[in-house]
């Protein structure tokens, strides 16, 4: 018997690959050999599976990787790097996760409530990152939005583009952002 989070992993990659639309019991039954008992023995319909999918698109994609880059160690260039190394191995991104939860996002408000509070989060901590690397920065929320308009740009570019070319821009912005000449 797949667990819950077999069920919600495979909802993920269903969305990446198809869109909401696409997240049904039986395309997700289908997709994992189970019968539709075995998906009512995890959810209360699909309205309880689209809840948990969003708390486990949080928890796995913002919420983990804030508590691994906190791990890192006490100085915010452990965590920047930390966190620039969670964010360019992100095979779920690269695959068009992100871009997929922004246009269920356009359609739905639980979706979108989700959304808006996954960027105020990310662009928080980023916040408290850059006040970490520059200290004398006057006001770090705005290099804080550049660091996350940054990865959510480079998600929109077809073909995608190759981690280590993202990395060049991001450690671009960090110099910049360190040397005090962010925005």
């Amino acid at each position: 018997m797949a667990s819950k989070r077999d069920w919600l992993e495979e909802g993920l990659r269903i969305l990446s690959e198809d869109g909401a639309p696409a997240l049904t019991i039986e395309r997700l039954s289908t997709r994992l050999g189970l019968t539709k008992g075995s998906f009512y023995h995890h959810f209360k319909g699909m309205a309880g599976f689209r809840a948990d999918l969003l708390a486990h698109y949080e928890d796995e994609h913002t919420n983990r990787y804030i508590a691994d880059a906190e791990r890192a160690g006490e100085a915010a260039g452990a965590k920047v790097g930390r966190l620039l190394e969670l964010v360019l191995e992100d095979k779920a991104a690269s695959d068009g996760l992100e871009i997929a939860m922004r246009a269920w996002a356009l359609q739905d408000a639980e979706a979108r409530a989700l959304q808006e509070r996954v960027d105020r989060v990310r662009v928080d901590y980023l916040e408290s990152l850059v006040r970490g690397l520059a200290p004398a920065q006057r006001d770090p929320r705005p290099a804080a939005r550049l660091l996350y308009l940054l990865w959510v740009g480079a998600q929109q570019l077809v073909p995608p583009m190759p981690a280590e070319e993202l990395r060049e821009i991001y450690l671009l912005a960090l110099r910049s952002v360190e040397r005090n000449e962010g925005p």
